[in-house]
């Protein structure tokens, strides 16, 4: 990445004005064409969004994105749509079992409207708060029940059985932290109280100490800052036996959402955890040893991304994928997203950038030279999504950012012209996380703080 250091969120505000005003045409384009029969909308094709069946995680994505468009204009109608939708129709993913995926499909929907409430953008209900809280209450617990115990700790295990451990679980912490902060706690054998923080922080550790590479040897590709998608125990003892992948390339290259999805959940953790008591970590030297170790990961994976994406800031979708042979230096240029080789990944930017910018406010205070580095890094990749070609302009596409992929292992992402890559489609959660992205900026751009899930 070519990091600008002259760019600032006001410089950045235009564009995301340009982003809100098209996006509030999208969304309602969206809510009035979607036959909810059809299950829920994933990524889009030849612009239109459809449906692909292998988890409902993007459910939350697109009520969210409703709630997120009221919060950035004010418009009410978006407020009531989203509030809607929430109450009909996400009850289903806050009981959940058999997923990963709470911090997706419920902090998006009723933690929202929690957080807005608690700004008082939203006028106080009990009822209405009750509601929402006993929500997040139980898809804190329900979350943290997928649980799979490895020496010393443990992790909630990924669709994929109780032998996973997926790097993206990490956003759902954001579950058990809510419901943590609400009193709660899950209730196992023998009436055991079981605390929902101790699970987060055990789940956290698991996840950067398996899923992180530090360049200590663990094996011949062990890069520092790399991130492999998945890690395999063996569920007779426990023990870690190798890394693994879903939607990467393979287990010795970096699937970039997979590294986006660390960069921005060692961020929000390291927003969240400073504040709770000592005590909850098992004293002061746990607590002040699970910080250290999320500030490492998210730091590393930081240098990592800048050193493997194109000059704008925008990652192919894998580091190892093999075109990136035929395609030269693909670093030191523009990307490319229309080329006969390998697609571009718009949506680990979306996330990514996110996580770029709260570090650097998080490192303002103590390391001035990282925080601006990683801001800089932040309203870099901005610029290039809040502009063509990335920014869907065309009022029949129903994206907002264009050139996400899904998964190119099993070829379901859709390639518009024969003998090229996929590109020119959007997806969900590229689609909420540019909207984040584009509040953030509108906050830094008017000297206010940017909002946190735990708000």
């Amino acid at each position: 990445m070519r990091i600008d250091a002259t760019l600032s969120a006001k410089d950045l505000a235009p564009h995301v004005k340009r982003f809100f005003s098209l996006s509030a045409k999208k969304i309602a384009d969206l809510e009035k064409s979607w036959d909810p029969r059809k299950g829920t909308p994933v990524f889009t094709v030849n612009g239109r969004y459809t449906s692909r069946g292998w988890t409902e995680w993007t459910q939350g994505f697109q009520y969210g994105c409703q709630i997120l468009q009221f919060e950035a204009t004010g418009e009410r109608r978006f407020l009531d749509m989203g509030r809607r939708n929430t109450l009909k129709k996400m009850a289903v993913h806050v009981s959940h079992v058999g997923v990963h995926d709470h911090g997706f499909n419920n902090v998006s929907t009723y933690g929202n409207l929690r957080r807005l409430m608690n700004a008082g953008r939203i006028r106080e209900n009990p009822d209405e708060r009750s509601f929402y809280e006993l929500a997040l209450k139980t898809s804190g617990a329900v979350q943290a029940a997928r649980w799979t115990y490895i020496p010393g700790g443990g992790f909630i295990h990924s669709f994929n059985g109780p032998h996973s451990l997926f790097s993206d679980t990490i956003r759902s912490l954001r579950a058990l932290a809510l419901a943590h902060e609400l009193g709660h706690v899950l209730m196992g054998e023998n009436d055991a109280k079981i605390s929902l923080l101790d699970r987060l922080v055990k789940h956290l550790d698991a996840t950067l100490a398996y899923n992180v590479y530090y360049g200590e040897g663990r094996d011949a590709y062990d890069v520092p800052g790399r991130v492999v998608h998945e890690s395999i125990f063996n569920t007779s003892d426990g023990c870690y036996r190798c890394p693994s992948t879903q939607q990467g390339y393979s287990a010795f290259s970096t699937w970039t959402r997979g590294l986006a999805w660390i960069l921005a959940g060692c961020a929000e953790q390291l927003e969240f955890l400073p504040a709770r008591d000592a005590k909850e970590f098992g004293g002061a030297s746990s607590k002040a040893k699970c910080l250290k170790q999320t500030e490492r990961a998210a730091r590393a994976t930081a240098e990592f991304l800048i050193e493997h994406t194109c000059v704008d800031g925008i990652p192919m979708w894998d580091t190892g994928a093999p075109g990136l042979a035929k395609m030269g230096e693909v670093y030191v240029r523009t990307s490319q997203p229309r080329n006969p080789y390998e697609p571009v990944d718009s949506s680990a930017a979306c996330i990514a950038a996110q996580g770029y910018l709260r570090l650097g406010v998080l490192l303002s205070k103590r390391d001035r030279a990282a925080a601006a580095r990683y801001t800089q890094a932040g309203l870099t990749m901005a610029r290039a999504l809040f502009s063509p070609p990335y920014l869907s302009e065309d009022p029949q596409h129903q994206g907002l950012v264009l050139h996400s992929i899904y998964h190119r292992p099993r070829g379901w992402d859709h390639a518009p012209e024969k003998g090229l890559a996929p590109y020119g489609e959007s997806s969900l959660w590229g689609d909420y996380h540019a909207m984040e992205l584009a509040l953030m900026i509108q906050s830094l751009a008017g000297g206010k703080r940017f909002f946190h899930f735990f708000d």
